[in-house]
């Protein structure tokens, strides 16, 4: 068995252990989720994810079975890292790569974690219009996350198989990043609203499936005469899941623009997934606080397209991964700090 399935099967019984215990699977409670459990699960997983990160450094070469300098230099040419290989320092050379692997994992993490904020300003709008009580939010992502975990898993392999076959792709992705996020930046103080009864998903689904009004104390389908109909939170599932595919368009991309290595994709990917519900639960009555924080998505993934259609120059002006993560860093900062300092006049008329 390749080293590659050894740590993805090591990852995925990690990840399914975890999601028992953190998503509540043993639970048939439904209550909602207090600010404080809220706060001890996202330091959990951001704990765990830089654990991850740890163990990169320090074994992140047992990977791709790189223990030589051939071997090396072809992961390396591979999935373009950009680093500098010493063929007669071994050690030396694979602590570069390790380190290089475990930037790249980081700020695909940041990147990953920061436009999933966005995704929770969609979810709050989707609870809100749907009428779903408070108390099942936690059942819906619950299984909303499991269903996003499928999705972006072969999201990124996929995208991995064109990116190596098709190089051209990578300056399509930059395109389309750049696109988004100008859109981003135009429409960041147009109001959003969903019409429950006209969504394209939920018209789809009552074509063909019988859907009734009815909560039935939360659970996903209603039975009455012996006929099943969804309910109002299964429709909800089913739009958070079409909302994640759209999303996943624009963050997919936005993590290769990071590293070319799907695994390290794949890892940064989930582990800012898994942190999603916690977080939602941590921001969502604060969230509207940060009213900057779409502008700085909106370079955020201008910056990333760019570097995207500019990655061969930028690695011969010497622009590496450290510098990615410092920028990426630094915009979210600003956009955060500048939420606080200058908050919404409404802010003042709701204290």
């Amino acid at each position: 068995m390749s080293h590659e399935a050894l740590f993805m099967i090591g990852f995925i019984i990690f990840i399914i252990l975890m999601l028992a215990i953190d998503l509540g699977l043993f639970s048939k409670s439904d209550k909602p989720v207090s600010l404080k459990v809220a706060a001890i699960m996202s330091a959990i997983w951001v704990t765990f994810a830089l654990l991850f990160g740890l163990l990169l450094y320090y074994w992140g070469n047992e990977l791709h079975n790189v223990h030589d300098i051939p071997r090396l230099k072809e992961v390396v040419a591979n999935h373009m890292h950009n680093i500098t290989i010493n063929e007669n320092d071994l050690v030396g050379s694979l602590k570069a790569y390790n380190k290089n692997l475990t930037l790249e994992y980081l700020t695909g993490y940041v990147v990953e974690y920061a436009l999933s904020v966005d995704n929770i300003f969609v979810m709050v709008l989707l609870f809100s219009s749907f009428g779903i009580p408070e108390k099942y939010y936690h059942k819906v992502l619950v299984w909303g996350i499991l269903g996003a975990i499928i999705m972006r898993c072969i999201f990124i392999f996929v995208g991995a198989a064109l990116i190596t076959k098709f190089g051209w792709i990578l300056y399509l992705f930059g395109a389309f990043l750049v696109f988004t996020g100008i859109n981003m930046y135009i429409n960041r103080n147009k109001e959003e609203e969903v019409d429950p009864e006209n969504h394209p998903v939920v018209k789809f689904m009552s074509k063909r499936f019988k859907v009734t009004h009815k909560l039935d104390q939360g659970k996903f389908f209603h039975e009455e005469n012996g006929v099943k109909y969804m309910t109002p939170l299964f429709l909800v599932l089913i739009v958070i899941e079409f909302t994640d595919l759209i999303f996943a368009v624009d963050s997919i991309p936005a993590i290769f623009s990071v590293t070319k290595d799907p695994y390290i994709v794949f890892f940064s990917n989930i582990f800012a997934i898994l942190g999603l519900r916690s977080m939602f639960f941590l921001l969502i009555n604060i969230i509207h606080k940060f009213h900057y924080l779409k502008v700085g998505l909106a370079f955020l993934l201008i910056f990333i397209g760019a570097k995207m259609l500019l990655h061969s120059y930028l690695k011969d002006w010497g622009f590496t991964t450290s510098h990615s993560l410092i920028v990426i860093l630094g915009i979210l900062a600003i956009s955060i700090i500048a939420s606080l300092m200058f908050p919404k006049k409404e802010d003042y008329t709701k204290a």
